[in-house]
Order: C-alpha cells, then sequence, then structure tokens
C-alpha cells in the first residue's frame, strides 16, 4: 500500500509553520495546499490519507510558501470576489482590497443595466484601464451580464494572462485591447460613450521600496505608478476617462492611501463633479470615486466651440 500521511497531520504540520509567515491566513493557506497537492475540489470529500506522491507533493509546495513565494504561484490560481483565475509569475497578483473598486464599478453598472433593461437600450459599457490579469473587467462581465465590458493592458504577458482567464471564465464577454491605457488614442473611438471607467494602475512611488516579501515578485511595471509620488499612472488614467467618460459617467480608481488628497485634487482640476476618496477594507483611503457633470466645465478644452 501506497499510503502516506493523513489529512489532519499535514494540515496540522502546515498551520504551525505557516503561523511565521507575516500576513499568513495558516488555516486557510493550509486548506488551500492540502487541497491542491490532493487535486481536490474539498477536503470533506477527498480521502482522509494522502498518497506518497500527494504527500511529497504537499511538502514541495509548503517548503515553496514558507520561502514566501506567493501562495497563488503556488498554486497557480487565485481569487477574487466569486472568481478563481489562473495565476503565473511575472503578472501581478489580485489583492482583496481591490474588490471595493471592482464592487463600485459592478454596483453602477448594475445601476444602468436595470435602468436600460427597461427602456430597451444595449447594456452599460465599462471599461478596465491597467487590467492586468483580467479580474476586474470579468468580474464586471459575469456579475452584471448586459455590460459590455473592454480590458486595457499594456504588457503582454499579463494580456496573455487576461486572455486565459477570460476564455475560462467569460467567452465573449470582454474586449482585450493590448495597448496603452494612458493614451487616448488606445481607445478614441469610444470617447464619449463610456458610463464606468474603472482602474487599479500602477501608482507605488518610485521612492517606496515594496518590503512584503511576496509583493517582491511582482512586476515593477505593475506596481509603479511613475515618479517620486508614484502618480505619472494614475494622473494619465484621470485624464484619458475624462475623454472616455459621457455625461453623468462614473470613475474609479485605486491608490495608495497617500495619494488620495492628490487624486481628489487631479479630478477636481480636470472637471470632475461629486469627488470624493473611499475606504478600502482595512478603512484605509484607496478609491477614488468622482463623476464627469452632465455639462462641461466652461475652461473643458475637450469641447469644440
Amino acid at each position: 500500500m501506497n499510503a502516506g500521511a493523513t489529512q489532519q497531520e499535514l494540515l496540522a504540520k502546515a498551520r504551525a509553520a505557516l503561523a511565521h509567515i507575516e500576513g499568513a491566513n495558516a488555516h486557510q493557506e493550509a486548506r488551500i495546499l492540502l487541497e491542491w497537492a490532493m487535486g481536490a475540489d474539498d477536503l470533506w470529500t477527498a480521502p482522509a490519507t494522502l498518497t506518497r506522491s500527494q504527500e511529497r507533493r504537499f511538502h514541495e509546495a509548503l517548503a515553496r510558501r514558507c520561502a514566501r513565494e506567493p501562495l497563488q504561484h503556488v498554486v497557480g490560481r487565485m481569487w477574487f470576489r466569486d472568481l478563481t483565475l489562473v495565476a503565473r509569475p511575472g503578472v501581478f497578483v489580485t489583492r482583496p482590497e481591490t474588490e471595493v473598486v471592482a464592487g463600485c464599478a459592478i454596483d453602477e453598472a448594475a445601476r444602468l443595466a436595470g435602468e436600460s433593461a427597461g427602456q430597451g437600450r444595449p447594456g452599460p459599457l465599462v471599461v478596465d484601464l491597467c487590467a492586468g490579469s483580467g479580474a476586474i473587467a470579468i468580474a464586471v462581465a459575469t456579475e452584471v451580464p448586459s455590460a459590455r465590458v473592454v480590458a486595457v493592458e499594456i504588457d503582454e504577458d499579463a494580456a496573455d494572462l487576461a486572455r486565459t482567464n477570460i476564455d475560462a471564465l467569460a467567452p465573449g464577454r470582454v474586449d482585450l485591447v493590448v495597448g496603452d491605457a494612458t493614451s487616448r488614442s488606445t481607445l478614441d473611438l469610444l470617447e464619449g460613450g463610456v458610463d464606468v471607467v474603472v482602474s487599479n494602475p500602477p501608482y507605488v512611488p518610485d521612492r517606496e521600496p515594496v518590503t512584503q516579501a511576496e509583493a517582491l515578485v511582482d512586476p515593477e511595471r505593475a506596481l509603479y505608478g511613475g515618479g517620486e509620488d508614484g502618480m505619472v499612472v494614475p494622473r494619465g488614467i484621470v485624464e484619458v476617462a475624462w475623454h472616455l467618460l459621457a455625461p453623468g459617467a462614473l470613475l474609479v480608481v485605486e491608490h495608495a492611501s497617500s495619494q488620495s488628497r492628490e487624486m481628489r485634487r487631479e479630478a477636481r482640476q480636470r472637471g470632475y463633479a461629486e469627488v470624493r476618496t473611499l475606504p478600502d477594507l482595512t478603512g484605509r483611503d484607496r478609491l477614488l470615486h468622482a463623476r464627469r457633470p452632465l455639462a462641461p466645465p466652461p475652461w473643458d478644452s475637450s469641447v469644440d466651440r
């Protein structure tokens, strides 16, 4: 018989080992690692005892995680709202706090979808700028079925992963554009017709080192927003979104807590209305929420006179 250790023995070992990792949920991660090693959807339906090969696989995975490799890279998947996405090294790993950003976009899209359905109009048009793995765009597409979703990502590796996730979870529901999210030319044909622009752009200041071990494997292009304040890309998003949005449409952008005042200033200076900052899951100011006004401000250079 090729029997190995039991589930309970390995869970106890993993919990003890993972308890020393800052920020890790030892109980949850131990379960995920064991399910992955056994190829099981859940432990309740899996055999109580592992095979020797499953046990070796588990120990190898646990060693990688204890070396501070992201759990998502170890098991090849990541979680976002109700989605399970493919994860790959070299592409930014989704964070729980970004679910708040997606939630704002989804709530707005759902509201607009209800209105359009009653009036016989197409569903809302939602654009995800700096889409990365496609998590936000796919969440919108799956939670608001009538929404038309466009995702923009400049990095080829990230775009390839986004395409994989879209094909698996929202086939035919998200149009992926490989291009610069901060350039008006990327989506110029959509200008003035978008109902929601949502973005989790790179925003870490150049002067700010990344200290979390797991984040060190994220590509710098997905982390650093440009400049000492990290605001080059976020400013570009605010500007491009202004041209994309229809009157009254919503902009939602994730940013660092230290950037909340500057993001509000940028939005107001550009002419946005109803500008405010919303908190993330931990209560930190991490989210710009603003609308393009129904009437353009007198200084709006995008309006032909």
